[in-house]
């Protein structure tokens, strides 16, 4: 799934993540998401599906993986 999305040029960061290579990238592949670290991007993917997806999301905007200061 990596090299599909990499060979259709799919990979998209976040308009909001820093210039700084802290972020991530998706690939969206028909009904699978693919997820990539944009500064080690050939160390693999986290593939979902898009229910999978939409629960991932949501976890992220409601702070659930947040760091604890």
């Amino acid at each position: 799934m990596h090299t599909s999305a990499q060979a259709s040029g799919g990979w998209r960061t976040s308009s909001r993540s820093a210039n700084n290579g802290t972020c991530v990238e998706l690939a969206c592949l028909g009904t699978t998401h693919a997820i990539r670290d944009s500064k080690s991007p050939d160390t693999g993917t986290l593939s979902l599906t898009s229910v999978q997806s939409a629960d991932f999301f949501a976890a992220v905007k409601a702070g659930v993986f947040d760091r604890r200061r």
